[in-house]
């Protein structure tokens, strides 16, 4: 598994207790979610914590990793001048730069201004260091590139701990919006509470494309802070179902702060055997082998499947069998994966470097029932799919799709696909599917 789990966290300084000196009280919230949150990440013990800051070494074209086998910092400029020290995971660092090299992402460990941790690493560490010390540092910074690039480079971390072998968490350090209050130390603007209104929800739901989807006037505005570190986040744990803990938000002192958890929850078979397949096949042309220990629901029963990728929400490729060809789900499943990503005549094969865009979902078919007389009233576009068939032209289409509101659009989607003219005859059937995704 590439990341165990990832968190949000804000780095104010006066959270703790050497810099607040009792003004944290005013903070509650946020610090026992601090607590719970480092609390929960030392229970998980992971080999190396991936920390994304904005207040580390920042460019506008380049994404920085510090380098070295070790830093040390202080909140000495805050009034704190107790010494953290932390040991960086050279090897892990080492293939996150070997991978941006590969893929030509402006990242990497040149150009360090600062070598000392600053505040957007040493606040979490503070409440985690409580809980978790036997574990290896990856500090990278934010920078000027687009959202959607910390995205990518969020994939490329993902990729390199999963290369390595870590157990990896990732932590997004960032503050909300800097204008919640007319006394607060950047004052007040409108957008800021409509910023963390808007914020809060995408962490709640763990839609995390929205990160990138936020209107950049409104981040402008609302002066936030942490978004580049959520968008990286958002990169890393993309391919990875979760489950979701917000915490708590609150802005005492006229600055947001949310703590929210992600915890990698197990990935679905079904799915985990669609993109297993693909990604070694895109690789290397070659169907793996079937893997050992499946469930016996893949291994024994037989049914139809589809196998749906998309990239960027738009589809990609979907290739599948109304009734089984192969000896089990599990076979049905690899070899329609396989045609989904490189045989799908509306699109080309997919390529090496799109494989860490790409969503899987699967859809196991159950037999197929006549709906007699074509009574569409037998229809449900959200339970049943549906095949329409008239002499050797047979077209379907899965239930519960966006856009596709009444069973008389379903059918008419499904004869096109097959080709049958609105005044042939044909002969209707329904089925109902158990999606994956």
């Amino acid at each position: 598994m590439p990341v165990i789990s990832a968190y949000i966290m804000p780095h104010p300084p006066i959270i703790v207790p050497g810099v607040g000196r009792g003004q944290e009280k005013a903070a509650k919230k946020t610090v026992g979610s601090c607590h719970a949150a480092a609390k929960e990440i030392g229970a998980s013990a992971p080999q190396t914590i991936i920390v994304i800051s904005p207040h580390s070494t920042c460019y506008g074209d380049y994404i920085h990793i510090s380098p070295g086998k070790s830093a040390q910092g202080s909140l000495k400029r805050f009034g704190a001048p107790e010494l953290y020290k932390a040991d960086y995971d050279t090897e892990l660092v080492m293939e996150i730069c070997r991978l941006c090299d590969s893929e030509g992402f402006p990242a990497g460990t040149a150009r360090e201004r600062d070598a000392s941790l600053d505040h957007g690493t040493l606040v979490p560490l503070y409440f985690i260091n409580q809980y978790c010390t036997n574990y290896k540092l990856v500090r990278c910074s934010a920078s000027g590139l687009s959202k959607r690039d910390h995205c990518r480079f969020g994939q490329i971390l993902s990729r390199a701990a999963e290369n390595t072998g870590k157990t990896a968490v990732i932590l997004a350090s960032g503050d909300l919006s800097h204008k919640l209050k007319e006394d607060g130390p950047y004052g007040f603007a409108p957008e800021g509470p409509k910023l963390d209104a808007k914020l809060t929800d995408i962490m709640k739901s763990a839609e995390f494309e929205k990160f990138l989807e936020l209107d950049s006037d409104l981040c402008e505005k609302g002066a936030e802070c942490g978004l580049a570190s959520f968008a990286t986040m958002a990169g890393a744990l993309a391919k990875i179902p979760v489950e979701t803990r917000f915490y708590s938000y609150e802005g005492p002192f006229g600055v947001g702060y949310a703590v929210c958890g992600y915890k990698a929850a197990t990935p679905d078979p079904y799915v985990a055997l669609a993109r297993h397949t693909i990604e070694n096949y895109v690789k290397s042309g070659k169907m793996p082998p079937l893997p050992e220990d499946l469930p016996d629901d893949l291994t024994e029963r037989r049914a139809g499947v589809f196998v749906s990728l998309k990239k960027n929400k738009e589809l990609r490729g979907c290739i599948g069998t109304i009734s089984p060809a192969c000896q089990s789900i599990a076979g049905e499943i690899m070899a329609n994966a396989i045609c989904a990503a490189c045989r799908d005549p509306r699109f080309s094969p997919v390529e090496p470097l799109e494989l860490p865009e790409l969503s899987y979902s699967v859809d196991v078919l159950s037999e197929p029932e006549p709906v007699f007389g074509n009574d569409t009233g037998m229809l449900d576009v959200l339970r049943y799919g549906v095949i329409v068939t008239s002499g050797y032209k047979r077209g379907l289409l899965l239930p519960n799709l966006e856009g596709v509101d009444t069973a008389e659009q379903q059918i008419d989607i499904a004869r096109q696909k097959a080709g049958i003219k609105k005044s042939e005859s044909y002969q209707l059937e329904r089925f109902e599917v158990v999606r994956h995704i």
